[in-house]
């Protein structure tokens, strides 16, 4: 009989992957992760990890399931919150939950699962996973959810063959209607519980506060750029190369702050990402202003007005070659070689036409539709039909 470790987190995801995992016969134990102990910026009464951990432990109880809980929270200040201010402090915007699957749940912990016997681990996610036989060898495949509304394969963008290989997605053939109606047929007490928003694990955080702990708040201005500034006028140059054009197409706009009029006062620019549009506490516009760039060493934040703005939009983006990460390995291009796929740069984005090109230096992402803020430090994840086949970190 095959073990599976559950990381069962006291939603209903993942009761569900656990109960579904029983009924198929497997031997299934149920494993909590503590990832956090700092309440001072938790906002309080949404799910602190406490209520969670006792609403896994009934789960496990009613499903009949060995249940443990893990303190992980010493990894996860390392691999995920350092790594966040770091990156925060660069003015770039990280994405926590990539990193907590990548980092956390399919490293520290699949080590732990592993470690107990397990052979495989199982989470609550919408994707499902396909094998292929290739050379003789078995290739993993990471395929979206069924639920076009939940598909969370995004999130499990920088999974690798190794840890695909020991994966589990019991629920990824399901949409959420039907998890909860067989979470209520159980009676399982996470039935009717909310979805978690916020940090991975953290609970639902106050960014800015959170951020606040470590980065210092400093005065600075907040810039209007208009629409029309001769910056965004230019013809484009001749290129030489077609790599050069697309380095031009990807290029990030250097902005001073003599090319708009200053319109407030901000407490950091590394509190701020790019589209933002909460927070600015700018008032008297014709439409909303939305963050357009954000410069950490200056501590100047740019904006523009409207979703239309030209400084939200670009149509490519690069990613450098150390952080290009192919799931399929086997798919991987050479110099030179593009590949037509689909793209989206954050999660619950429709996917896109776009189209790869690998050249010396990284991979270009070159997409048929302008994008709305492309942001440094997000991840882009591109697929081939519901395969999602590779990801990068937006440089």
């Amino acid at each position: 009989m095959k073990r599976v470790i559950v990381g069962l987190s006291g939603g209903v995801d993942s009761s569900v992957a656990a109960y579904l995992l029983k009924e198929q016969g497997y031997e299934v134990i149920g494993l909590f992760m503590k990832n956090w102990h700092d309440d001072s910026v938790t906002i309080s009464d949404e799910c602190p990890w406490l209520d969670d951990s006792n609403d896994a432990m009934l789960v496990a109880d009613k499903l009949g399931i060995p249940f443990q809980t893990v303190d992980l929270s010493e990894q996860y200040k390392e691999r995920i919150v350092d790594y966040m201010f770091d990156e925060y402090q660069k003015g770039r915007t990280p994405n926590p939950d990539v990193l907590c699957n990548r980092e956390i749940k399919f490293d520290v912990f699949m080590k732990i699962a592993l470690d107990l016997g397990a052979d495989y681990v199982a989470t609550g996610h919408y994707c499902r996973k396909g094998i292929l036989q290739k050379d003789g060898k078995d290739v993993y495949q990471l395929l979206a959810g069924v639920d076009p509304n939940k598909d969370q394969s995004y999130f499990l963008c920088q999974l690798s063959q190794d840890q695909l290989a020991k994966a589990l997605f019991p629920i990824g053939e399901l949409t959420k209607p039907e998890v909860r109606k067989i979470a209520a047929q159980q009676n399982l007490i996470t039935a009717d519980k909310k979805d978690s928003q916020g940090l991975c694990f953290i609970g639902k955080v106050r960014l800015p506060e959170f951020l606040q702990q470590k980065l210092q708040p400093k005065e600075g201005v907040i810039v209007e750029i208009p629409s029309q500034q001769d910056i965004y006028l230019q013809t484009e140059p001749e290129f030489s190369s077609e790599e050069d054009q697309l380095a031009y197409m990807s290029r990030k706009i250097e902005y001073h702050i003599t090319d708009g009029k200053v319109v407030g006062k901000h407490q950091g620019a590394h509190y701020f990402t790019k589209g933002q549009r909460k927070g600015l506490a700018v008032g008297g516009t014709v439409e909303p202003l939305f963050v357009i760039e954000t410069d950490v060493e200056e501590n100047v934040i740019y904006t523009g007005q409207g979703k239309g703005h030209p400084g939200l939009l670009k149509k490519a983006l690069f990613v450098s070659n150390d952080e290009v990460h192919w799931i399929r390995e086997d798919l991987k291009l050479t110099l030179d070689q593009t590949m037509e796929v689909k793209a989206r740069i954050r999660y619950r984005q429709p996917l896109q036409n776009a189209t790869l090109h690998q050249v010396d230096s990284g991979l270009y992402v070159v997409f048929e539709e302008f994008q709305s803020a492309i942001t440094e430090g997000q991840f882009v994840a591109w697929y081939l039909n519901d395969e999602l086949v590779g990801s990068g970190v937006i440089s």
